[in-house]
């Protein structure tokens, strides 16, 4: 096997890794503050798009993490990247909240229900049975489904949630068409965030804490991965997996060091 080369950029997903339901994970502010004195290029992803880079650095910040804005990629970013290399200018019918909302209107795209070009579908809290219903009709009369992940529910404080996978597997069974998931475990998004730093996936390292996202999407971009046991994967479940991530860590507070 060939010598890996050294880490020059990291990437690392947020929740389950830097924190867990609100409050940091211990070693988190260590790994970020070593990051940002490294000068190394870094982005932390998450799957979620709800929220602004904007909205998710003031989170951070209010619980001790000081990330900036411009090193947040997510999953509602990658999105309005991808139809912006796609379809330039384009239109489209979206479920979702400002994360969402604003990336696409930051490309240019208009937001309309008038024979869209895309139906994409984010995340929200406030899921109606009317916007479903437009976007099924949508979607059988032409448009593109497309959806920002496949994560099929996502953690509160009162148990899970459905997330974006599960709302798309209903639309899907409605429809007929499933849908481009652009975040999480597509390697897409790992790419498009490590061309933004201006990285190389040889010489880039993923952080995460589930092996059906984080660690299958940096194994295909082609990075090193490391799994954290903070989050979603308990150890006795990696066995499970027809790939295994480069290190098994407790936490990311074990990855201090190698910043």
């Amino acid at each position: 096997m060939a010598e890996r080369k050294p880490i020059e950029s990291w990437l690392t997903d947020m929740d389950g890794v830097l924190m867990h339901e609100g409050i940091p994970v211990p070693g988190a502010d260590a790994f970020v503050k070593k990051l940002r004195a490294s000068g190394r290029p870094f982005l932390v992803l998450t799957n979620n798009s709800i929220y602004t880079p904007r909205d998710l650095h003031a989170r951070l910040r209010r619980i001790g993490l000081d990330v900036p804005a411009a090193s947040i990629w997510t999953s509602a970013l990658a999105t309005a990247q991808f139809l912006d290399d796609q379809r330039p200018g384009g239109t489209a019918y979206v479920i979702g909240e400002a994360g969402l909302t604003t990336a696409l209107h930051d490309i240019g795209y208009v937001l309309t229900d008038a024979d869209p070009d895309y139906v994409v579908l984010g995340e929200t809290r406030t899921y109606s049975f009317e916007a479903l219903t437009k976007a099924i009709r949508l979607i059988n009369n032409g448009a593109r489904f497309i959806a920002t992940n496949p994560d099929e529910t996502g953690p509160s404080a009162e148990g899970a949630l459905p997330a974006t996978g599960s709302v798309a597997a209903l639309i899907t069974k409605a429809t007929g068409r499933e849908p481009y998931f652009v975040g999480k475990p597509n390697p897409l998004m790992m790419r498009s965030g490590l061309n933004m730093i201006g990285a190389h996936s040889e010489t880039s390292a993923m952080i995460g804490d589930r092996m059906d996202t984080d660690v299958l999407a940096g194994l295909e971009a082609g990075m090193r991965t490391f799994l954290v046991l903070t989050g979603l994967t308990r150890p006795d479940e990696i066995e499970r997996y027809p790939f295994r991530p480069s290190t098994v860590v407790d936490s990311i507070a074990d990855l201090v060091d190698l910043v």
